[in-house]
């Protein structure tokens, strides 16, 4: 299958070589990878030309946008920056980060899910993290979510669902809106991807509310919203995020944000996310 990958980067000059070269180094070779830099301060456009001048099947597109990262916004228009250069001679489509190192059959297997049933939309593996010299899970969400950093989309899924919407929540709510249009979601637990940078380290208050402000605009409704509140404070051991995502949920509703997706939408997530966790106390 032929399939495109999507890097928005922003001063990776540590990482990103790693990432490109285990790329390159696939069983199965990706027929376009396009690394957008938005706006890096460091080397990291330098480094991608060193690869963009030993395989034409990479390229390197710079974008110039703020400095300040808010989680989902920023990655997800450099993204869109990537899509707009690319065409439609895909079959399927990866946004990925530029911290990782993917194994070097990484992109067969995925293939091979997508050519297995012609209704799975989304697939991908579990990112891991290095820590006391062992690489560990990172372990922040339910095994049949698949991360963020390493999204991987059926072309008609993609399409179908919008394609990723430039917000924090990006990486839900694309997930659940496949399940609303009844695609499957596969993940396969063999597939170890090495996460460089720890998830959310750079983090600030400001963020943290806009993770509140997601669960708002996914349609979770407060109850919903706290149990995951809570369940990711505890996940990251930092109990006390629990009141910055709440705080960032009650600011979004005092003011009426619109919802990412529509009230039909938004009622299919409350009771697929109150399914769930009935499975989980029962």
């Amino acid at each position: 299958m032929r399939y495109y990958i999507i890097i928005p980067t922003f001063n990776e000059e540590k990482f990103i070589s790693l990432t490109l070269q285990s790329l390159v180094e696939q069983t199965v070779l990706p027929s376009k990878v396009v690394v957008v830099n938005d706006g890096s301060t460091d080397n990291t456009a330098e480094i991608v030309q060193l690869f963009v001048e030993k395989h034409a099947f990479i390229t390197l597109i710079n974008k110039t946008s703020e400095a300040v990262h808010l989680p989902g916004s920023k990655v997800i228009q450099a993204f869109n920056k990537g899509l707009e250069t690319i065409d439609d001679k895909y079959d399927f489509i990866v946004k990925a980060d530029a911290d990782l190192i993917f194994p070097p059959h990484y992109f067969e297997t995925i293939s091979n899910y997508f050519q297995s049933d012609n209704r799975i939309g989304m697939a991908g593996g579990f990112c891991y993290i290095e820590k006391n010299d062992e690489w560990i899970l990172e372990n922040l969400t339910d095994k049949d979510h698949i991360r963020g950093a390493i999204k991987a989309y059926r072309k008609e899924t993609f399409k179908q669902i919008g394609g990723l919407k430039p917000e924090m929540g990006w990486d839900t709510v694309d997930e659940l809106l496949c399940k609303f249009f009844n695609w499957k979601v596969v993940t396969d637990n063999s597939l170890h991807v090495k996460h460089l940078k720890p998830t959310g380290a750079n983090y600030n208050q400001a963020a943290r509310f806009k993770q509140g402000e997601a669960f708002y605009r996914l349609g979770y409704g407060f109850w919903i919203t706290a149990i995951a509140s809570l369940k990711l404070a505890l996940l990251k051991k930092k109990p006390f995020l629990f009141f910055d995502y709440i705080q960032g949920f009650w600011k979004a509703k005092s003011v009426k944000k619109p919802l990412l997706i529509t009230a039909e939408q938004a009622k299919f997530i409350r009771n697929y996310r109150w399914k769930k966790i009935k499975e989980k106390i029962f």
